[in-house]
């Protein structure tokens, strides 16, 4: 005799409690995409290790005021190596591809990111290779190029080398992020704030080396840089970590496609440009693919027989 049991459904919708946790994971991504518009149209043009270094070092002591601990114990060089990784190597990486390649070629190597991770997240983390999210990864990168690429766009070698190595560093230090986690006690603007602290501190000798301090900072570029630093760096950071620390991580990294769109977003209203029929499907891909990605398909189960 066998029963039949209820069929399970293709894919296991968020619980309430996990979607939550996603929409605010989602602030960060979405806030990043302010930093091309507050950094042309704010702050001083030519600078932008000293744009990074001011990004990272001043918000990361007041997380560290804030939290009230300091790194112990490995924590000094794996603070370190994260900083590097996601901030101190990653947004000179960032500033380079976007000197050198049309902006949408760079956001859409940038949208590469969630690949990095989820094969990452096999080598690293031994998780399975979850081909679903892969798919919806490719979908992103698709998605994200009709919606910010042009016609008349440019192909740099060294723009795409910067690119695919920000995609790469960054998503690294999201997969060890994953794989750390943080000591019992530390909160995730702790974690943010020693992060920051140590990408501030690699910065700071090639910043005021390279770049220099420059001329005649005024109203608007101070508040450029306390929105980068505070919104787009300090808060936006606790969130991610905390994000990255209950969400698997490869369906975190796919919310990183929201940075790209809100970019195109916020350019076409700085321009008074509508948006194309061409980028408008952009636009539903990569979305589609970000929820889709949230989305983990379920196991089917046999139904057991007697």
């Amino acid at each position: 005799m066998s029963t039949t049991t209820s069929p399970t459904p293709i894919l296991q919708r968020p619980a309430t409690g996990r979607a939550a946790r996603i929409w605010l994971t989602a602030i960060a991504p979405a806030a990043w995409g302010t930093t091309y518009i507050v950094t042309t149209h704010l702050l001083p043009a030519g600078h932008p290790l000293f744009a990074a270094l001011m990004r990272t070092l001043p918000a990361g002591v007041i997380g560290l005021l804030i939290a009230r601990r300091l790194p112990h114990g490995s924590w000094w060089w794996k603070s370190l190596v994260l900083g590097t990784l996601n901030m101190g190597v990653f947004f000179p990486l960032l500033f380079l591809a976007a000197q050198r390649l049309p902006g949408g070629v760079a956001a859409t190597l940038g949208a590469a990111q969630p690949l990095v991770v989820a094969f990452l997240a096999v080598a690293v983390l031994h998780e399975r290779l979850s081909r679903w999210r892969i798919l919806w990864g490719t979908v992103g990168i698709v998605g994200v190029g009709l919606v910010v690429i042009g016609p008349a766009a440019a192909l740099d070698p060294l723009g795409i080398l910067a690119g695919l190595a920000g995609a790469v560093s960054m998503g690294t230090g999201v997969v060890l992020t994953k794989k750390w986690g943080r000591p019992d006690g530390v909160s995730a603007v702790g974690l943010a704030g020693w992060q920051l602290t140590a990408a501030g501190l690699v910065l700071l000798v090639p910043a005021l080396a390279i770049d220099g301090i420059p001329p005649g900072i005024d109203v608007p570029a101070i508040g450029g840089y306390l929105w980068l630093g505070l919104i787009g760096a300090l808060l936006t950071y606790t969130l991610w970590f905390s994000g990255i620390r209950q969400l698997p991580v490869t369906a975190t990294a796919l919310l990183g496609l929201l940075s790209p769109l809100v970019a195109a977003v916020l350019g076409a209203a700085v321009a008074g440009e509508g948006l194309t029929a061409v980028q408008l499907t952009g636009f539903a891909l990569a979305l589609t693919a970000m929820v889709a990605g949230q989305l983990a398909p379920s196991e089917k189960k046999e139904a057991p027989t007697s």
